[in-house]
């Protein structure tokens, strides 16, 4: 019986992923041929993550470079994946543009939608970004995630690391424990 039950979670898994792969990659292609909607997304993205969190401005005024993806898509029933469109800024221009891509695998649930800026503090950070065949995410220069309690007490004087990274307009809900990779590749 209860292989039966894990046979049939598995297979409607494998569906789901899937049916979430075609949904997510179509509208993503569509997304990525407008660079000019996903420039000004990103770039209200950006002022509205500065102007509500202290830490992220007193960031943006040593960063070399914040690549911002203004809206990330997160859905998974035990195998998930997420994607999503940004734009490289560099001294207040559009220097490239990216996506972010990942999967995951393990006890999780759910759907949801955020916003995701990385600020690089250095010019050896960035480069890896530009460079690699892909920068995935864990693999490289240090990157912190600052949450709300992080952020009132990070300024950029103690800002010491090469990435700093903010998860931000959270909607939906997720809930998992379990194996996640992600990449982000420069999109031509």
């Amino acid at each position: 019986m209860k292989k039966k039950f894990f046979s049939r979670v598995f297979q409607f898994s494998r569906w789901l992923l899937i049916a979430l792969a075609t949904a997510l990659l179509a509208p993503a292609a569509a997304i990525a041929a407008d660079h000019a909607a996903l420039e000004r997304d990103a770039r209200s993205a950006y002022k509205k993550l500065i102007a509500k969190i202290p830490a992220a401005k007193d960031l943006s005024r040593n960063a070399v470079a914040v690549l911002v993806f203004p809206k990330i898509t997160k859905a998974g029933l035990v195998v998930g994946g997420q994607y999503g469109d940004g734009v490289l800024f560099k001294q207040g221009k559009t220097s490239g543009y990216y996506n972010t891509a990942g999967a995951s695998y393990g006890l999780q649930a759910g759907a949801q939608q955020y916003g995701y800026a990385m600020f690089f503090m250095n010019e050896k950070s960035l480069q890896t970004l530009n460079t690699a065949q892909g920068f995935e995410v864990g693999v490289g220069p240090t990157i912190v995630m600052v949450d709300e309690g992080m952020g009132k007490s990070l300024t950029s004087t103690t800002a010491q690391d090469d990435i700093y990274a903010f998860i931000f307009s959270q909607k939906g809900l997720m809930a998992g424990l379990g194996l996640q990779g992600n990449k982000i590749t420069r999109l031509e």
